[in-house]
């Protein structure tokens, strides 16, 4: 049977300008095509995951603008429970600024704005999402203690708590004891654990540090390479899928997004990773963040 999901994390408003290559420091360059999307690491996996057939309790802060406005409208119209959005009075919406380069490559730069200000009484507000929910995803876009009061939310009442640690933070003890699973990709993995993952080696000795603080479950992410799993009844290099990438701006978030969905229907590791792998690998082929990630009919067709 198929279990609720709640998103904890951030929602932005993306500006994304495509140019040939980045800019260094102090070189002004003529960009092409400038486009709005709708951002940020949190509503990416929200949308993501309802997109692939996923029930969706998103919870974050936005601002009372325009941005705000906007994105709760198009949370409604993606299907997913936006009745745990708090919105901020004082603060504005992130926004999120982004460059692509000829290789679609991105730099982003991000201004917090209300997701700064998400807080463990909007989680607390939003007590009753819980209820039905077996699995909750959350990201590091949003002030760490409202993270830490998750966790031990999720901790006291049984249910399954996935991190994607991204951007890269240090990340406090009582997060990681007892975590469910951790996501992280190549350079949150050397930045949390000091191994820079370079073949299977090298990777059991990242996965064996997240373990001896706790986490239950690890999967490495490493792009193009595929992801490290270690999992409960599976441990190995699951490949990516080779695609012509236009824009890589939230893979990660739509592997994550449709990682959650499988689990949630009670799929195996490895089968819940390929089916992650191959959305997020039709992901990269669209551009935009939200935009890019595929309904589900679109990975039952994808080779």
């Amino acid at each position: 049977m198929k279990q609720k999901i709640v998103v904890v994390g951030s929602s932005n408003t993306d500006m994304v300008v495509k140019a040939h290559h980045f800019p260094q420091p102090g070189e002004t360059i003529l960009g092409g095509d400038f486009y709005i999307f709708q951002g940020g690491k949190g509503a990416n996996q929200a949308v993501a995951s309802a997109r692939l057939g996923g029930e969706i309790v998103f919870i974050c802060r936005v601002g009372n603008d325009a941005f705000g406005n906007s994105a709760i409208q198009h949370y409604q119209q993606e299907g997913i429970d936006v009745s745990a959005v708090a919105v901020d009075h004082i603060a504005p919406t992130g926004v999120a600024l982004i460059t692509l380069n000829a290789e679609g490559e991105n730099t982003i730069v991000v201004a917090s704005g209300a997701n700064a200000i998400l807080s463990k009484e909007d989680i607390e507000n939003a007590g009753s999402a819980f209820n039905e929910a077996g699995y909750i995803i959350t990201q590091l876009e949003t002030p760490i203690p409202a993270i830490e009061y998750l966790a031990m939310k999720v901790k006291a009442e049984g249910k399954k708590l996935i991190l994607n640690p991204a951007p890269a933070a240090s990340i406090p003890a009582i997060i990681l004891d007892g975590l469910f699973l951790i996501t992280p990709n190549e350079s949150e993995t050397a930045m949390l654990t000091g191994i820079h993952v370079k073949d299977g080696k090298t990777a059991k000795e990242a996965v064996n540090i997240f373990k001896t603080k706790g986490v239950q479950n690890v999967i490495i992410t490493l792009g193009s390479k595929g992801a490290y799993v270690a999992c409960s009844d599976f441990e190995g290099f699951i490949p990516a899928y080779k695609v012509k990438a236009v824009d890589t701006t939230a893979a990660g978030d739509v592997f994550n997004g449709a990682l959650v969905v499988a689990l949630a229907e009670g799929r195996s590791w490895k089968d819940a990773v390929e089916f992650a792998s191959k959305a997020a690998a039709i992901s990269v082929t669209k551009l935009g963040a939200q935009t890019s990630a595929p309904y589900l009919n679109e990975i039952i067709t994808f080779n």
